[in-house]
């Protein structure tokens, strides 16, 4: 849970923040005494029944930062087993981590909670349903098929959360949340949650709450204290040699590694599991079992290597990942900072590594202008990285050095071409998911 240290010594206690005695009790358990930036700022905020704009850092504890509010509220209120909180995520895993975080959080506290998501069978969210649930967290499609079912009743809605709405917006999600929009009461408390807070979430916040209270906790589309950054320039054709090679060092106990497609997941995959590496692979074409076997393997340490798309940039919380490693740039300075924030999380440090092929230099400066810093670029001694060649265009307008290059040694495959041999293959246009059809991103 991405709260920080018990021996923390800077800012309030929870026991301050005028939570639940009960709530508190389930905090003190888990070890917990102080809380992060943006809940220290958050949970206030919530208790005093304003609407709140949160904008952090990922890692930072957002999710907690609405979740125990919220359940301070629904203890003080009337009416158990009816839907009085809905949390809207874009992808199943925050979807979940809502949950884990309520489940984690309300030991003491009669409440019930359930997730609703896409790719598993109808049949067990029916049946929490039928039950009774407080609080409902949920991705847009599935909880429109529950809606239009006539399973799901709003009167009684007091807190609705949409939760990194950034992202909901990237993947095509803005029709589906005007839908719900539409059937929940106008009297609620809204809350909306994100680590980027560009202008089209600044127009939608207009229309969807009331004078709100707007919290940021650092700098927009910023890294995460404690994050490592460096840039490994290296031709695509030899990434997978020169990931092989990282992946080998000592410190490498926990290892996060993005691709850009499904297919390129799939492949890094195989190549490393034939290298004698454990590896796990997620990404949004697996069942909804196989992500989770994924996560919790990685999570428990039986793999040392989790591939993912870029849906694990967002919703998976796990404490202790050593390195996050971009084997393919990402598209945007906002997914980058999504990505990193993976490691470094709740006040640790960790390490970020991107794998950098000349084409790439565009998307590296606008990253760098957003960071509004230079990252630092390395290479790995005595790694072969093929034949010389002059340095890209987009390399030499933004100044950058020539890629690393060394002698060819014989039998290596430094002369192949940079297309060849790649576990992404050639670069093409970027398809976001969306939810109402298949691509091959996420």
């Amino acid at each position: 849970m991405p709260v920080p240290d018990a021996d923390a010594q800077e800012g309030p206690l929870f026991a301050e923040l005028g939570l639940h005695p009960d709530l508190l009790r389930g905090i003190h358990d888990l070890g917990f005494i102080r809380p992060t930036p943006i809940q220290a700022k958050a949970i206030p905020a919530i208790l005093s029944g304003s609407d709140v704009i949160g904008c952090a850092q990922t890692g930072t504890g957002k999710t907690a930062a609405f979740v125990l509010p919220i359940l301070h509220h629904l203890m003080r209120g009337q009416g158990r087993g009816l839907v009085r909180s809905l949390i809207i995520a874009p992808t199943r895993e925050l979807a979940l981590q809502s949950m884990e975080h309520l489940r984690a959080l309300s030991k003491y506290v009669p409440l019930k909670g359930s997730a609703l998501f896409g790719g598993v069978p109808m049949g067990p969210q029916i049946r929490a349903l039928e039950r009774g649930v407080d609080i409902i967290s949920a991705t847009p499609g599935r909880l429109l098929d529950h809606i239009y079912a006539g399973r799901i009743d709003f009167a009684h809605l007091e807190i609705f959360v949409l939760d990194e709405v950034d992202r909901m917006l990237d993947m095509g999600f803005l029709p589906d949340i005007k839908r719900i929009l539409r059937l929940l009461p106008e009297k609620r408390q809204t809350l909306v949650f994100s680590a980027t807070l560009p202008d089209a979430i600044e127009k939608l916040t207009q229309t969807i709450l009331i004078n709100p209270v707007k919290i940021q906790v650092g700098q927009r589309s910023s890294a995460a204290h404690g994050v490592r950054q460096a840039l490994y320039p290296v031709r695509r054709a030899r990434k997978t040699e020169l990931l092989t090679v990282l992946l080998k060092r000592p410190d490498m106990d926990s290892v996060l590694v993005f691709t850009r497609t499904k297919i390129a997941a799939d492949r890094l995959g195989h190549t490393l599991t034939a290298r004698q590496f454990r590896v796990s692979v997620l990404h949004g074409d697996r069942s909804q079992s196989q992500r989770l076997q994924a996560l919790e393997q990685f999570r428990r340490g039986r793999t040392q290597v989790l591939v993912a798309t870029d849906i694990a940039a967002r919703g998976i919380d796990i404490s202790d990942i050593s390195h996050v490693i971009n084997y393919d740039v990402p598209n945007t300075p906002e997914d980058y900072v999504h990505r990193i924030g993976r490691t470094a999380r709740a006040a640790s440090t960790g390490d970020a590594l991107t794998l950098v092929d000349p084409e790439d230099e565009p998307v590296i400066a606008d990253i760098e202008r957003v960071l509004g810093r230079t990252l630092t670029r390395e290479t790995m001694p005595g790694f072969d990285y093929g034949a010389p060649e002059a340095p890209s265009q987009s390399a030499r307008h933004q100044g950058q050095r020539p890629y690393p290059s060394h002698r060819r040694q014989p039998g290596t495959g430094g002369g192949r071409s940079p297309r060849q041999g790649s576990a992404s293959g050639p670069r093409r246009k970027d398809h976001r998911s969306h939810p109402h059809g298949k691509s091959n991103t996420g």
